[in-house]
């Protein structure tokens, strides 16, 4: 939202995917909102004399020719008791996208204009509604693709993560009004902190600060899923594994050598979390550009993932390719071999391999018939999760954004701890600390520019 539009302003948008269904909404927000419902509603009452929160059956018509446009249901919601806090009017029409855009121009053309994407929310905010954190677990909850990231996403509209921030500045600010007592009033017999319970309070606001953002690995799993690149050079049949995890032919599947050219991204569920599994060209010498394009990308996705499985034919001794391969994949943050194949006599060196890739685990798999893909998805959540339930944390980090600022915030703390046994002034010491409430203000959105919300609200979709 650009700093020259204003709340005085009405804004409109509709907040349902554009499509055929069974319902659609135009949502009106702003002062104008339950006067341009009365010009353009035609029910047993208008929509000013109803009372907040109540529905009326009725018609939208067009101002100019009182020609309906669709029967509907109109919601009123007066402020402050509405999302944005101003007077709301909700438009339940048919989902048409003919209908839909119809009954919005003729909320524009009665003086409302379109939403910026996110501006509902935004308004929300700038309103007191909802603080900075509860307005960006709005997306995350439209976002969550598993149950686990809804229930953090609710966690965080609920305000866990604002309560959790606002109680560390809360502690912040204690302190700095002790320090800037001594400061003040230097030479007047008032109590004053010492320096060594400084350092304990520092100390153990360092540790609750650790361990937020230590939280962030895990919430970034739930947020965003665990990248899996399946690898190895052609026709060890990374694509038939593919399917098996998916538990449908997605990829296409030949005895021929380079089927697969391009990469293939899909997901599934694994313990609540998303396993996005991407299946890559094989690896090999490239032909021509086609195959040295697919090459590359495969490539590209082994150095993103978070996960590679490294898939190895066991019913043939390792190759000049799958040594070049397994080589290169020394270098991946988390891997498991698959030896495929399995359903047939085993010809490949174990010991070979555990000698050439230390510490990672093996998992016999056969996509022919079925077998070993259980064993690996234990592998992969003794990995990832190391026995615990996803999103048992008390509060968690999901977002860069909040992640990025806690780390900031810890720095000045660290700071301002570690220079009490050098003596320095108190006043350097209160400017680490004020430093570092800033920093957690800009989280929930007690300090934070025009620009980054700009940023922030960006990210929104128009209707929200």
């Amino acid at each position: 939202m650009t700093r020259s539009r204003s709340l005085n302003e009405t804004i409109c948008a509709i907040s349902t995917p554009i499509g055929e269904g069974g319902v659609g909404i135009v949502r009106i927000s702003g002062p104008k909102s339950v006067e341009i419902a009365d010009k353009i509603f035609c029910g047993r009452k208008v929509p000013s004399s109803l009372p907040t929160h109540t529905l009326c059956l009725g018609q939208i018509l067009q101002p100019e020719t009182g020609q309906p446009i669709d029967r509907v249901l109109v919601s009123v919601m007066r402020a402050p008791k509405s999302y944005t806090r101003e007077d709301v009017v909700e438009i339940n029409s048919h989902a048409g996208s003919l209908i839909l855009r119809k009954i919005l121009e003729v909320v524009i053309g009665l003086g409302a204009r379109l939403a910026e994407p996110g501006e509902f929310t935004r308004r929300a905010f700038l309103n007191g509604r909802i603080d900075l954190c509860q307005a960006e677990a709005v997306i995350e909850i439209v976002r969550a693709k598993t149950e686990a990231a809804l229930k953090v996403g609710l966690s965080h509209l609920k305000g866990d993560i604002s309560k959790g921030i606002e109680g560390l500045r809360g502690e912040i600010i204690g302190l700095l009004a002790h320090l800037e007592a001594s400061i003040d009033f230097a030479e007047e017999d008032i109590e004053t902190i010492s320096r060594q319970k400084l350092s304990l309070d520092l100390a153990r606001i360092e540790k609750r600060i650790g361990r937020l953002i230590a939280s962030n690995i895990e919430g970034k799993i739930i947020k965003e899923g665990i990248g899996t690149a399946l690898i190895g050079r052609p026709n060890v049949g990374k694509s038939s594994c593919l399917n098996v995890l998916l538990g449908r032919e997605r990829a296409i599947v030949t005895p021929i050598a380079g089927t697969t050219r391009d990469t293939i991204e899909e997901a599934i569920n694994l313990c609540g979390i998303p396993l996005r599994l991407i299946d890559t060209a094989g690896i090999g010498e490239a032909k021509n550009e086609i195959e040295e394009e697919g090459v590359r990308r495969s490539w590209a996705s082994f150095k993103e993932a978070d996960l590679v499985l490294l898939i190895l034919d066991g019913s043939c001794p390792l190759q000049e390719e799958d040594l070049n391969i397994i080589e290169k994949a020394k270098e991946a943050k988390e891997m498991i071999i698959l030896l495929n194949k399995s359903d047939l006599l085993e010809q490949i060196s174990r010991s070979q391999i555990k000698s050439l890739l230390k510490r990672r685990r093996i998992v016999p798999t056969s996509a022919i018939c079925k077998k070993g893909f259980d064993n690996l998805k234990e592998a992969i959540k003794e990995i990832f999760l190391k026995g615990k339930m996803i999103g048992t944390e008390e509060i968690m980090i999901t977002n860069l954004r909040h992640k990025k600022l806690l780390e900031e915030a810890l720095t000045f703390i660290s700071q301002g701890r570690k220079s009490l046994p050098g003596g320095l002034s108190e006043e350097f010491i209160a400017l680490d600390l004020k430093e570092a409430l800033d920093k957690l203000g800009m989280i929930t959105g007690q300090t934070v520019s025009e620009e980054i919300l700009d940023e922030i609200f960006s990210r929104f979709c128009v209707g929200k």
